[in-house]
């Protein structure tokens, strides 16, 4: 059974760092390809978070994402790890926490100088560097102590939400209990609904400009403003 991937003293960013993780943001330029994760929990459907993937990255990572989602492999797991004010971890276990199957391990591609920003999404693993399957995280905060060159070799950054973060933020603050070995599990599971390709998103509608000081009238003449 795959372990579970980021331990909790990663929560917290060390009081000294070995060396300055490498400049660079999840956020720079997403060019995609787009996937969408159809969220439910309940009888409530929470939303859609939308991911701008890169391969210019990330690689082995993203076609590793894209292989596992063709095949159908994200539709009805769940979110099955939840810490609020740290990650939300899904897409390896069903509601009734039965582990999916899964392909051999991937390379670890956190030198790419992508960071573990808010909103980034990463490849979850086990202690070994070399161990990220099906799993993955989104980082509901600035998780720095997690790049690479602080954590170790850290935890590969594949893409970024682009759309959705308000259903990240309902997620990371449903209840959680213990399921078997399982901490941090929500008491009521959250389903991926469906895994699935998008178009890219439309740009976003740029700001108008703000209107231009309205010139006060003078005051009339004998008077005090």
């Amino acid at each position: 059974m795959q372990l579970l991937v980021l331990i909790l003293a990663l929560t917290q960013a060390p009081a000294q760092v070995p060396a300055p993780a490498p400049a660079g943001t999840a956020a720079e330029a997403p060019a995609g390809p787009f996937v969408a994760l159809a969220i439910r929990q309940g009888q409530d459907q929470l939303g859609t978070i939308t991911i701008a993937l890169r391969p210019d990255k990330a690689p082995i990572s993203v076609a590793n994402f894209l292989q596992y989602l063709r095949e159908g492999h994200y539709d009805g797991t769940i979110f099955h790890r939840v810490m609020p004010g740290f990650m939300i971890q899904g897409g390896g276990f069903s509601p009734e926490m039965e582990e999916r199957p899964q392909r051999a391990p991937i390379r670890n591609e956190a030198r790419n100088r992508l960071r573990n920003e808010l909103g980034a999404v990463s490849m979850a693993r086990t202690s070994d560097p070399n161990s990220a399957t099906d799993q993955f995280f989104i980082n509901v905060r600035t998780n720095h102590n997690l790049d690479f060159g602080i954590a170790g070799m850290g935890y590969a950054v594949f893409g970024q939400v682009l759309d959705g973060m308000d259903v990240v933020a309902l997620i990371s603050q449903t209840p959680t209990t213990r399921r078997g070995e399982h901490e941090n599990t929500p008491q009521m599971p959250v389903v991926i609904v469906k895994a699935y390709e998008v178009d890219a998103p439309p740009p976003p509608e740029p700001e108008p400009a703000p209107a231009p000081a309205k010139a006060e009238a003078p005051a009339p003449a004998g008077t005090t403003p």
